[in-house]
This record gives structure tokens, sequence and C-alpha cells, in this order.
């Protein structure tokens, strides 16, 4: 009996040439079969990689090279230094589940039109118990939020959905991997995010010169993340993605405060 077809692996299949870029692993043609390594790795010798046969894949990529846990898969902190062997499609589609888990049906269900997307207003109004938070954040706050959170340093899918007044990612920002709703880490972080609006807010006599300071910093920080940072604790004021938010912040206090400036030095009528 021959085994079902899938059609989704079929057609991402079908449009692999001799090696294809995914994210951050390279995909190539192998006899009958395919080899997949680090991107780090394409020009490095076979024998100088660590062959990872797909049982053991697995275990592989739920670490980084510092040996924290990867919580989210499609984080651009995927360990380098290895090679596996996919004997044919069947194993292929294996590998890629374990390295980037739906990637190649998410990437299938995109194709039609319109795209199966669910955008975060639908998603956030379906949210029950401690989430239903995340409806609070206005259009702007859950931009700001989704930003940072989504930004290419911490998730390479392309985000298809949005809110008001935010764009999609463009479709050379980060990878063929399309995200089709909020992730888990997304759901969390825009609950902590409300959490953070609900806050006092801290009067601060900073002059734009001491912003423009803070957002050096800020950009500083977030370029160089701690590695002891845990990437979905949230709590932790150092966290990369509540640096990045804090960024966003700053970014539009700055922008708004330029906006006054040139509305202030503008001709009079």
């Amino acid at each position: 009996m021959n085994p079902a077809v899938n059609p989704a692996l079929e057609k991402f299949v079908a449009l692999l040439d001799d090696e294809m870029t995914l994210a951050q692993i390279v995909i190539r043609r192998a006899g009958g079969g395919f080899e997949l390594r680090h991107i780090a790795d394409q020009d490095a010798a076979p024998e100088s990689l660590r062959f990872l046969p797909l049982a053991e894949l697995r275990v592989h990529v739920q670490s980084t090279k510092e040996g924290t846990f990867r919580p989210l898969k499609s984080a651009p902190n995927l360990a380098s230094g290895w090679r596996a062997v996919a004997a044919n499609n069947a194993e292929l589609d294996v590998a890629l589940g374990h390295i980037y888990p739906g990637a190649i049906v998410d990437w299938f269900a995109a194709q039609s039109t319109p795209a199966p997307v669910t955008h975060y207003r639908e998603f956030t109004e379906r949210q029950t118990g401690m989430y239903r938070i995340t409806t609070m954040l206005d259009d702007e706050q859950a931009a700001a939020m989704i930003r940072a959170c989504c930004h290419q340093r911490f998730c390479l899918k392309r985000r298809l959905w949005t809110v008001d007044g935010l764009d999609p990612d463009s479709s050379d920002a980060k990878s063929v991997i399309p995200c089709l709703e909020p992730c888990a880490v997304l759901l969390e972080f825009a609950r902590k995010a409300a959490r953070l609006e609900q806050e006092d807010k801290v009067p601060a006599a900073l002059g734009s010169g001491d912003l423009k300071a803070i957002q050096v910093a800020l950009v500083s920080s977030a370029a160089q993340p701690s590695s002891t940072e845990r990437e979905a604790d949230f709590s932790s004021p150092g966290n990369p993605r509540r640096i990045q938010l804090a960024l966003e912040k700053v970014n539009r206090i700055l922008a708004g405060a330029k906006g006054t400036e040139a509305s202030d030095s503008g001709p009079a009528h």
C-alpha cells in the first residue's frame, strides 16, 4: 500500500532546486534524498560537521549553542555545527518537522487566496481568563508590542496577521515560513505589555537629549542581549523583548517630539 500523499510536502519539494535556504537551514538535494545543515555551515566540509540522525535532530534543536531552552523554534538562535540526511521526501518531512514544526503546512496554506490568517483582534477576542487583558491594548500599543515581540531578532517567521495601523512583514524581511496567527509567546508578551500599561506612570523630566541617550543605550542592549536571560521570561526587565518594547516607546516619544518641533517652527498663518 502506498503511503498517503502529502500535498504540502509535494509542492514544497517540487519548488526545491538543487539548494534552498529555509530560515536558518540550507536544504540540498543529495542523490535521491536531501542534506540539511545550518546556513552558517553551508561551505563547511561534511566531515567537519557532527552528523545527526533524525532522531537526534529533534533533541538538538531544543537548545541554543549556550544550552538554554528554545521555546520558539523559529527564533534565529538555532545552533550550528551539524548536518543531517533525509533519504527521501518522507524523511525530509520528519526533519523539517523537528526543526520548524508546521512550517511546510503553513507555507502551503499561505499559497491560497486569501491566506487563512487570524488577526490580532480576532485572536485575542476569543481569549478568556488571564489572557482577556490582551484585548485592552489599543491599536498603537498593540502595534508596538507586536513589532517588539516579532522583531527579526526574535522570530524568522513572516508575520501575515496584523492590527490596524501595522503592515504585515514584507516578503523579504524574514523567511518564506509564514506566521498565520499570534503564537503562545506573543500572547504571553501581550499580557505583560497590557500589565505594563496599567502601571502608574512616573513623571520624568527628560529632555530630547536624554531620551536620545536612552534610545542609544536600548539599541545597544537589544543588539547584544544577555545570554543569561530566558527568552520567554517577561517578568525580567532585562528580557530582550522587554528592552525592544521600551525602545519602541522611546522611538514613539521622540517621533512625537520631532513632529511637535516641526509644527512649532512652521510658518505662521
